[in-house]
């Protein structure tokens, strides 16, 4: 990319070009040069024979630089889309991935019928989870807490929890391990838990370069076979759980069978749901209660 000092003025259409030729890819190089710019969509192509400012060539070449050391897209913009939201994504927290977004429709299906929901996002991370069904629920809904044994990530949740606008009221959050972080009242008065929780096996070598190198490991890796979590979550939800309140867990696509076997006779309508690449990726139950 052409610095400062190779040229006083540069228009956005040259940068976009410039970008393109270093990335290799038109559309990464599209959203940085948006990204930028400060324009998205349709001002920024209205503006492309606009002159940038310094600042924004700086920080495009700084984009691009990160970009090309191998950093994530998502990382280097530190903003990406999930679902209805524009949120907030750092090193803090994992990238959200198109497949979760199946787990919130899975959850709003299951969830819609019942009044004023007070459901559950352990491990929330960024929050996407929770901060979209709370969006998407409003104002038909209770309580949605965002639990996190993470500082570093409920800071990014809650920076997050302004983008839902008025559903914002709804959501709490609370650091701590598990259902260990929610306030005692709520036992037995859960409608929904929902999670997506580490649920790589350590040494897995499936798992991409980028994510191993970027990506925060408490949140991808989950004991020897990946289950640790989703073994203490099943565990415990009962306790938090009312009597038809739901369980829907995110898990890796080989571990469906595994998943399943660790449900007892106190829940029922068990379904092992796929993602968009139709391979097991959700585990649903339902408590009935003892």
């Amino acid at each position: 990319m052409s610095s400062l000092s190779d040229a006083d003025h540069v228009t956005w259409s040259a940068l976009l070009a410039q970008t393109t030729e270093q990335l290799g890819d038109a559309n990464e190089a599209r959203w940085l040069c948006e990204h930028a710019s400060g324009l998205d969509g349709a001002e920024f192509a209205a503006g492309l024979g606009e002159f940038a400012t310094t600042a924004m060539v700086k920080s495009l070449e700084e984009m691009v630089r990160r970009r090309l050391a191998g950093e994530p897209l998502q990382y280097v913009m530190r903003r990406w889309a999930f679902r209805h939201l524009d949120v907030l994504i750092d090193e803090r927290v994992l990238i959200p991935r198109p497949e979760t977004e199946v787990l919130v429709d899975i959850a709003l299906e299951l969830v819609r019928g019942v009044e004023a929901p007070r459901i559950v996002d352990l491990g929330t991370g960024s929050g996407v989870i929770g901060l979209s069904l709370a969006g998407e629920l409003y104002p038909k809904v209770g309580e949605v807490w965002l639990v996190d044994a993470s500082a570093a990530a409920l800071e990014v949740a809650r920076a997050n929890i302004a983008g839902i606008g008025r559903a914002g009221a709804v959501v709490r959050v609370a650091e701590g391990d598990w259902f260990a972080a929610l306030p005692d009242a709520l036992r037995g008065h859960v409608d929904m838990v929902v999670a997506n929780p580490p649920y790589i096996a350590e040494g897995d070598d499936e798992v991409e370069e980028s994510v191993v190198r970027w990506e925060p490991h408490v949140a991808l890796y989950s004991g020897a076979d990946g289950l640790d979590a989703i073994r203490r979550i099943v565990a415990d939800a009962p306790s938090w759980l009312r009597g038809g309140g739901w369980l829907v867990l995110e898990m890796g696509y080989r571990q469906g069978d595994a998943a399943t076997a660790l449900f007892d006779s106190s829940w029922s309508s068990f379904a092992v749901k796929r993602d968009l690449a139709g391979r097991d990726r959700f585990v649903v139950a339902q408590y009935l209660a003892e």
